[in-house]
């Protein structure tokens, strides 16, 4: 304020950033591979994993990678491989993501009635928590700004169950 200078956060371009985004972030702390985007704003991310695994063993590399439990909706045993994912309150994108052929769908949040589509469609849901999996993005704009201009920054996470 004492220099005049003013900012403007808005959400949905660090969500959809192909590079400091939370959904480019987490997909690449997951080790998913990026293969297009899909939704009304291009938003949401379909991909695939390096290699096939169960959801089991997918929803604890979640837990590991962001340090909580995900909700997990279907068949732990699943082989999985094709993926679409959306950080924080995506849930409605589900059934487009399902369009694209995915095993399994990772966002945020997850609503009661995601929980019959992915019953009935056989496609697994990852609900991994809104706060965990959009934490990201804003910690590598943050490092790259405090790279490009020698400023420092400090991320400041306070815990979320949500």
């Amino acid at each position: 304020m004492q220099h005049e200078i003013n900012l403007f956060a808005y959400h949905l371009p660090l969500d959809a950033h192909p590079e400091f985004g939370n959904n480019a972030i987490l997909g690449k702390k997951l080790g998913l591979i990026e293969t297009g985007r899909f939704s009304d704003q291009g938003i949401a991310v379909h991909g695939k994993l390096p290699q096939a695994t169960t959801l089991g063993a997918l929803g604890k590399k979640i837990s590991r990678t962001l340090l909580r439990k995900p909700m997990i909706i279907g068949d732990s045993d699943k082989t999985i491989q094709q993926i679409a994912w959306c950080t924080g309150a995506a849930q409605s994108y589900f059934e487009a993501a399902i369009q694209e052929g995915i095993d399994v769908f990772i966002t945020g949040e997850i609503s009661e009635q995601t929980v019959h589509v992915a019953r009935e469609s056989g496609v697994a849901f990852i609900a991994a928590g809104h706060h965990a999996t959009e934490r990201y993005g804003v910690q590598a704009l943050g490092d790259r700004i405090a790279k490009q201009f020698s400023i420092q920054h400090q991320f400041i996470d306070i815990e979320n169950p949500v």
